[in-house]
């Protein structure tokens, strides 16, 4: 048995029109210049730390531009950046207590326990495994090495799935195919007329969220437009625009 995907000529004039309506808020066109042009600070183990940190803060929760996760994650300096977190002899606990007392964050004490747990395997050679991920996408972006990594990630980092995994390899620039589906997409292409109505509650099942992802995959192939940067349009059009200065990661 096998699935055949055909885009028709009317869902590449819906998607392009939608496309068109978003590519000029700044989310978009952060999105373009770091995962497109690669406009990217150098990489670092405070770089991805940064950024994972951010990945499980945002989990189960509203993170527009004006939301407390979003404002906690644009306070400089980060109140969890690498350089701080090195220096706790109780991660998680400190974790906890930093998210808790910002306030409008839930999740305080799953977080801490899943920062603490990261952190001890990445310094226990973990960050060579990253390394060599980095590596990998640096060198050659395809759908089949970015699902890879994102596998990578879920398998040794806790918290991670296969929607927050993608999340994190986008916010590093690394990926341009593979997007972190969540109920944002799948109501978007249940809209655009996706042909089988789509359950967000199932998407931590690898295979239903393989089956999402290579849908829209073949959506943007045939509209000319790169998964990531739909994704972006998608995800920015459930906002009024992003300020500049929260367009964080």
């Amino acid at each position: 048995m096998k699935l055949v995907w055909q885009v028709e000529d009317h869902d590449i004039y819906k998607i392009r029109v939608f496309y068109d309506q978003h590519k000029g808020n700044n989310f978009v066109q952060r999105r373009y210049k770091r995962n497109i042009k690669r406009e990217l600070p150098e990489f670092s183990n405070s770089l991805f730390w940064g950024a994972m940190v951010s990945c499980l803060l945002t989990t189960q929760q509203r993170s527009g531009p004006e939301s407390a996760v979003t404002r906690f994650i644009s306070t400089t300096p980060f109140p969890l950046n690498y350089e701080i977190c090195l220096k706790q002899h109780n991660l998680g606990k400190f974790a906890e207590t930093s998210i808790t007392e910002f306030g409008g964050i839930r999740r305080g004490p799953t977080i801490g326990d899943e920062i603490q747990h990261n952190f001890q395997w990445l310094e226990n050679d973990g960050w060579n495994t990253i390394s060599k991920i980095v590596e990998t996408l640096a060198h050659g972006q395809t759908a089949e090495t970015e699902m890879a990594a994102a596998e990578k990630i879920a398998e040794h980092l806790k918290g991670f799935g296969p929607k927050q995994a993608r999340n994190l390899l986008q916010a590093l620039g690394l990926t341009k195919y593979e997007i972190p589906i969540d109920s944002r997409i799948t109501k978007w292409m249940n809209n655009i007329g996706f042909p089988i109505e789509l359950s967000a509650t199932a998407l931590s099942d690898k295979n239903y969220y393989s089956f999402i992802s290579e849908g829209f995959r073949k959506l943007c192939d045939a509209s000319d437009i790169y998964p990531c940067m739909l994704d972006a349009a998608i995800f920015s059009s459930f906002d009024s625009d992003w300020p500049k200065d929260r367009l964080v990661w």
